[in-house]
């Protein structure tokens, strides 16, 4: 997924500008997120816009082929695909109901792409020879930010934005395209479910890291686990352009990284209000009856007490991470699993950022690589690595409290 040259002079020349027109102004940008039209807008562009990536994922990877002749929709759903149960038309329902439209044809995916209903997969279906043909094929933002209620059935169901795909295995699908090596589609698929390497294809390293929450970052100014830029649109820009291969251009001199695809942009003037929708998704609240309220008390007590918890996780967000990141030996979450080098040193800061905490009881697992299983993991692997001292009824007790926020 490599990419070429970047424009750096031009991009450098348009900041210098903006930055002097805003010391010019007293003045603060407005608050997007207040303006239903843009916080819309924001939500087209999440869910359905490809910043042109067809360009990759087309005309250089031919994923269009292999999806259009070889993905059946049960293989899809099995590589955590999902389908907005929202864009089936009656008929459709009702055929997959009574078992008329089958799920084992690829022909049936070619059919939900042209609805629009595959989330994150943004296809082009024609007229070829008198067949519905897949002649191109993106993804969006969605396709790893979303995921469904399972409210129609396991995999179909109403879009939860924001909400991570713990069940996409994007290594497995970025190995179906036919051009890759051998050697190639082994390290894609060594990846796993819920686990996406967004440095790989810059630094050739490998080390995959779980595919992280898109909710809950209103006021939050480091939103990556690394800390890397200082709001949302930073992040977006690099996913867009480098790893999404959207058309425009990014740059880190941190890492070396100078990436521009295309001749036009098509990401900065989408990024404001792609920002807004996403500042406006909140992190879900806890399902009814999914913790001890009495135990997550006592928690509480435990979090803001003796286990320490509030000492990084502080504020009302339960981050430290708009003043400060932490270096890794600060952390438990390294050594990497498998000998991996260290996420924290392939990135532009080489620190990590606390974690939000709430909605956390949705993204198992947890850490950025995935190596505690379960919030009962992620309590004894602080209790035994700070040597904390907990009893197995005050972990108990502390995981309860993670459960309800």
């Amino acid at each position: 997924m490599a990419h070429l040259v970047h424009i750096a002079r031009l991009c450098a020349g348009a900041a210098a500008l903006a930055a002097l027109a805003s010391c010019s102004s007293h003045s603060s940008p407005p608050d997007l997120t207040q303006d239903p039209a843009a916080v819309e807008q924001g939500k087209q562009t999440f869910r359905f816009d490809t910043f042109g990536d067809e360009t990759f994922w087309t005309d250089t990877l031919h994923m269009n082929e292999v999806v259009g002749s070889a993905v059946d929709p049960k293989t899809a759903l099995a590589v955590g695909l999902k389908v907005d149960s929202d864009a089936l038309p009656p008929a459709v329902v009702q055929g997959i109901q009574n078992g008329s439209i089958s799920l084992t044809d690829p022909a049936t995916t070619v059919a939900l792409l042209k609805l629009n209903a595959v989330v994150g997969l943004k296809g082009t279906v024609e007229n070829v020879n008198g067949k519905d043909t897949l002649t191109h094929l993106g993804i969006t933002c969605a396709l790893c930010h979303s995921t469904v209620d399972n409210s129609f059935a396991p995999g179909i169901g109403k879009r939860l934005d924001g909400w991570p795909n713990d069940d996409l295995n994007p290594g497995a699908i970025i190995a179906l395209s036919p051009v890759l090596t051998a050697q190639q589609k082994a390290i894609y698929n060594s990846w796993g479910k819920g686990k996406y390497d967004p440095r790989f294809n810059l630094d050739g390293k490998v080390g995959p890291t779980v595919i992280p929450p898109a909710y809950g970052l209103k006021d939050i100014h480091k939103i990556t686990v690394t800390g890397d830029g200082d709001d949302i649109q930073y992040w977006n820009r690099y996913v867009a352009v480098t790893q999404m291969g959207g058309h425009g251009s990014f740059s880190e001199p941190r890492t070396g990284v100078n990436v521009t695809n295309g001749t036009d942009d098509l990401v900065s003037s989408k990024l404001p209000d792609l920002e807004a929708y996403q500042l406006t998704i909140d992190a879900p609240a806890p399902p009814a009856g999914s913790f001890d309220p009495a135990a997550a008390a006592r928690g509480k007590a435990l979090f803001e007490g003796a286990a320490h918890c509030s000492t990084c996780h502080s504020g009302d967000k339960l981050t430290d991470a708009n003043e400060r990141l932490h270096a890794p030996s600060e952390v438990v979450s390294e050594p990497e699993p498998n000998g991996e080098p260290s996420y924290a040193s392939r990135s532009a800061t080489k620190m990590y950022r606390t974690a939000p905490l709430h909605g956390v009881w949705q993204h198992p697992p947890y850490f950025h690589n995935g190596t505690a299983a379960t919030l009962e993991d992620v309590v004894n692997t602080y209790n035994t690595r700070q040597s904390l001292g907990l009893t197995s009824d005050q972990v108990a007790d502390l995981v309860q409290y993670l459960k309800s926020l």
